[in-house]
């Protein structure tokens, strides 16, 4: 089970939100981002082996 981590912080006059832990847990990692009206959700998903031929 993940353990959720919230850290908010101020930039300027907005106060910006980071947030793990609980939404996309299928990925292999994931962050929300919260400032003032805007919500940016980043996901990242990655395997320890590479596979012949891709990126």
């Amino acid at each position: 089970m993940l353990t959720s981590i919230k850290k908010s912080f101020t930039y300027g006059a907005h106060t910006v939100t980071l947030e793990t832990g609980e939404i996309a847990r299928q990925s292999s990692g994931a962050v929300m981002v919260n400032m003032d009206d805007t919500v940016i959700l980043a996901t990242v998903v990655a395997k320890t082996e590479a596979k012949a031929g891709q990126d």
